[in-house]
């Protein structure tokens, strides 16, 4: 299956402050996303996950590498930048801060389609629209204001104005860290529906690896700018061979064992470590089962390569390399 979205060797960086060094927020990553396919990037809170996604949408122009969609360069400007929003659209994780509280639910959604020039039936869009996020009777949510809609409903509200416009991919950040755990499985049976239904591509992005476990295909996990691990859904979260990825899991409510304490705070994406960039706070490392394995002066020194972007399992950690060669 041909990809829709495909990112080669993006790099994202931004000027250090008073003569700082510059932080390299995505530092060289591969990504491609399929047709119909939900992937689910996933990791820490500053691991570069949003600056990822808000690149490969066109908001945050990268210092190097490339996005192709549906086989064409991304132009970062003009009218080709407006043309490829109409067809990847980004749904944001608080319905709140997304919605204008003096719109109405109607202007909310149509806003879309006034920006790009909708020339067809501006009513019978909106209501198409609330209707495929599950708002139903839609009229029924025409005239009413985000204050008078519980949190489900408001993001209800702001996938419909994502799907008003027919994209082909949506771009999902944290869609469901702001509900009630009672909505969230809602909101993800409804993303899951909308792929059925309409054919949608997606990138979930989030640092639930269980919400990760429910909704998607295949799995990125990324640290410090760059992707560590990545493969289907199954294979990452039933079996992860990266470090830090075996250090997410193990804080969910039904890992076995005792949850991972990963010591400090992620490094500063100005001041990256050199070799293994998780190896500060690798707990494999510290425990001396790297140095058993005979890789802990690689850790320590040799740079592992990018991942590639494209479907098979992948692991960018050599203590997890050593493991399959021996």
């Amino acid at each position: 299956m041909s990809a829709l979205l495909s990112a080669s060797g993006l790099q994202v960086t931004f000027p250090g402050r008073r003569g700082a060094p510059e932080a390299r927020a995505v530092d060289g990553v591969d990504l491609d996303i399929k047709r119909g396919e939900i992937v689910a990037l996933v990791g820490e809170s500053g691991c570069g996950k949003t600056t990822l996604a808000r690149s490969l949408l066109g908001l945050v122009p990268p210092t190097s590498g490339q996005v192709l969609f549906d086989g064409s360069p991304l132009t970062y400007r003009g009218k080709a930048l407006k043309a490829y929003r109409k067809r990847a659209q980004l749904v944001l994780q608080d319905p709140s801060g997304s919605l204008n509280p003096r719109h109405t639910v109607y202007d909310a959604v149509a806003e879309g389609l006034r920006i790009h020039g909708y020339t067809g039936d501006e009513r019978e869009a909106v209501a198409n629209a609330l209707s495929r996020a599950g708002l139903r009777p839609p009229e029924r949510f025409f005239l009413r204001y985000p204050h008078e809609l519980s949190g489900g409903q408001r993001q209800r509200v702001v996938i419909a104005g994502a799907l008003v416009l027919d994209p082909e991919l949506i771009v999902a950040d944290e869609p469901v860290a702001s509900l009630d755990a009672s909505v969230r499985g809602e909101i993800l049976a409804l993303l899951l529906s909308l792929r059925a239904d309409l054919g949608l591509s997606a990138l979930v992005v989030t640092h639930d690896l269980g919400l990760a476990w429910n909704i998607a295909d295949r799995v990125a996990v990324m640290y410090l700018g760059r992707i560590v691990e990545t493969g289907t859904v199954e294979e990452v979260l039933t079996s992860p061979q990266h470090p830090y990825t075996q250090a997410l899991l193990s804080v969910l409510p039904e890992a076995p064992g005792d949850p991972v304490v990963l010591t400090g705070e992620p490094p500063d994406p100005s001041r990256i470590p050199g070799g293994c960039r998780f190896h500060a706070r690798c707990q494999v490392l510290d425990s001396g089962e790297a140095e058993r394995a005979g890789v802990a002066g690689d850790c320590r020194r040799t740079v592992l390569p990018v991942l590639s972007g494209g479907g098979e399992r992948q692991v960018a950690c050599h203590w997890a390399s050593a493991k399959v060669r021996g």
